[in-house]
């Protein structure tokens, strides 16, 4: 299956070029390029995953260098999410505002800017940090650039699971900052993030997804309809419950974040079951989508605070 990038490109730069002046251009613009409340979300992660890793002896101006690394390759990643997907944002109600769709900025703008952030953000890992941050960093951008967004989200349900792969290497970057290696506890925090994606995007989907429809992405709730979407959420969370454990077991917290990771996790798996018999499910996948937010930053909170002080 290819995906002729060539027409993708055409049609986007028509409806941008249909589309009304919204004004100068702002330094407010490219920030909400590079979407900051993902780069925010994300970059807790890896703050996460570094610190876990360091056992509270801190290393802060390597800590400075892996954050403001990893959040330059995130925001690349999502500034050419933008520019390839530009086609797509004209026909949703959520995106068709957003500078490039809107035609406040050039598609080639966007794409010189996108590139200029992934090359900073790996070269400051590689140079500032170590290697191995730097090779993560640029996996997890091609993953999310060319795997995700310019192949699987527009031709497969499977799109969200691929995602996943990219959207999980936050924490591992800050985890192999100060341990350069996939040990286990760069797995498990690998992991994390990679069950805990699907079920938080897939009730976006749901709450969306007649807008995701119109606009040709083939998400699982458009395709193969709400309940299959929701057992395939329970699976997910069902298995993160379990895995995210697993740092208490490997010495990487204390019994509190055991505790807390199984109540919160248990809760979301209740807050997803009861979905199947939702009358509302538009609020119910609002809800879901609130909390798993809400999970996975208080998740790593805790696992902040409850990190064991010794060196593994």
């Amino acid at each position: 299956m290819r995906l002729d990038l060539n027409n993708t490109v055409n049609s986007a730069d028509e409806a941008a070029s249909e589309t009304v002046d919204h004004g100068p251009v702002t330094w407010r613009d490219f920030v909400q390029l590079a979407k900051p409340g993902i780069i925010f979300s994300n970059s807790i992660t890896a703050f996460g995953g570094f610190w876990v890793a360091s056992g509270w002896q801190i290393n802060w101006l390597q800590m400075l260098y892996t954050m403001i690394g990893t959040a330059l390759v995130m925001a690349s990643g999502c500034v050419l999410n933008n520019y390839l997907d530009r086609d797509m944002d004209t026909k949703m109600a959520r995106t068709q505002q957003r500078a490039l769709p809107s035609g406040k900025l050039s598609a080639q703008t966007v794409m010189l800017y996108g590139i200029i952030l992934g090359v900073i953000g790996v070269s400051g890992l590689g140079l500032l940090v170590n290697p191995m941050t730097a090779l993560l960093g640029l996996i997890g951008l091609f993953v999310y650039v060319w795997i995700y967004t310019a192949w699987f989200k527009r031709t497969s349900v499977w799109s969200t699971f691929v995602g996943s792969f990219s959207g999980a290497i936050p924490p591992v970057i800050g985890y192999c900052a100060v341990r350069p290696e996939i040990d286990a506890g760069a797995i498990i925090l690998f992991g994390i993030l990679f069950l805990w994606q699907p079920p938080h995007f897939w009730a976006l989907g749901i709450r969306r997804m007649e807008e995701y429809r119109a606009a040709g992405f083939p998400l699982l709730p458009v395709v193969r309809g709400t309940y299959v979407t929701k057992i395939s959420m329970i699976r997910y969370i069902v298995l993160l419950v379990p895995l995210s454990l697993l740092l208490y077991v490997y010495g990487y917290v204390n019994v509190f974040y055991f505790y807390a990771a199984t109540i919160m996790g248990l809760y979301w798996a209740f807050l997803c079951i009861k979905g199947f018999k939702a009358q509302d499910e538009e609020l119910w996948a609002k809800k879901m989508f609130i909390y798993s937010i809400n999970y996975l930053t208080l998740l790593f909170i805790i696992m902040v605070i409850t990190t064991v002080s010794t060196n593994h």
